[in-house]
């Protein structure tokens, strides 16, 4: 997979990619990851690539031709999107749909561009296939949002990391919130290791852990068991735990 990030600042995004399993992916030529100047495209004396709203109001707006030149310079890819608080919500199940496009033959190329001020002319929405919101909440810039694609995405690509089976079972790659996860000491402060996984018996730990990540869904995501292909043994559980609250 190519990643071209297009943003104001790439300085707060290069450092990001010189760490840990991005920068071993990088390494390794799993994933590529490109930085582009926005400002590199402005084509004016001063660099300007903001100007004030027509109809008045606070703040300035990316203007629509600097950033489609930024976007068409990236050359051909399978998905620009914009990072916007009015896109639609990012989750697992779009970073899985992203991930698959590396699995066809050949590289394949993801468009990443950043707003920042008060937001991107409206136009460059129709150069663009889609627009991603990481949360309900306004940033200073989509560079944050950019990155947790890039690693929620990047982290699904064959060899990014060495345990193919880790992510499988992460929270909503199976609809549910993950199983709690312990390792020694066994006893710390007081607070104990469950006796099941130290037991060795490998299905009562499996039924364990799917209760547990059943259990913790219904406490704190409760919306999800909605969305979620439960067994009638999940479902019976659930009910008798209903039945002793």
């Amino acid at each position: 997979m190519k990643y071209t990030i297009l943003t104001l600042f790439p300085g707060l995004v290069r450092p990001w990619l010189e760490e840990a399993l991005i920068q071993k992916a990088i390494e390794k030529g799993l994933i590529e990851v490109e930085v582009r100047d926005i400002r590199d495209y402005a084509n004016n004396k001063h660099n300007i690539v903001d100007e004030t709203p027509y109809g008045g109001g606070a703040g300035m707006v990316m203007k629509v031709d600097v950033v489609v030149r930024a976007i068409e310079a990236a050359g051909e890819a399978d998905e620009v999107i914009l990072l916007t608080p009015a896109g639609r919500p990012f989750n697992q199940r779009t970073a899985e749909e992203l991930a698959a496009l590396s699995s066809d033959q050949g590289r394949k190329h993801l468009v990443l561009v950043c707003g920042r001020y008060e937001g991107i002319d409206a136009r460059v929405e129709q150069f663009v296939t889609r627009e991603v919101s990481i949360g309900d909440y306004v940033l200073m810039g989509g560079e944050l949002g950019a990155l947790v694609l890039l690693e929620a995405t990047s982290r699904l690509i064959p060899g990014v990391i060495k345990e193919a089976e880790s992510h499988q079972q992460d929270s909503f790659s199976t609809g549910l919130l993950d199983y709690p996860h312990y390792t020694r000491p066994a006893s710390f402060r007081g607070l104990e290791v469950p006796e099941i996984l130290i037991s060795g018996h490998h299905a009562k730990i499996n039924e364990w852990r799917r209760r547990q990540a059943l259990s913790r869904t219904k406490a704190r995501r409760p919306d999800l068991l909605n969305g979620t292909e439960l067994t009638p043994k999940d479902l019976a559980w659930l009910d008798a735990q209903d039945g002793s609250a």
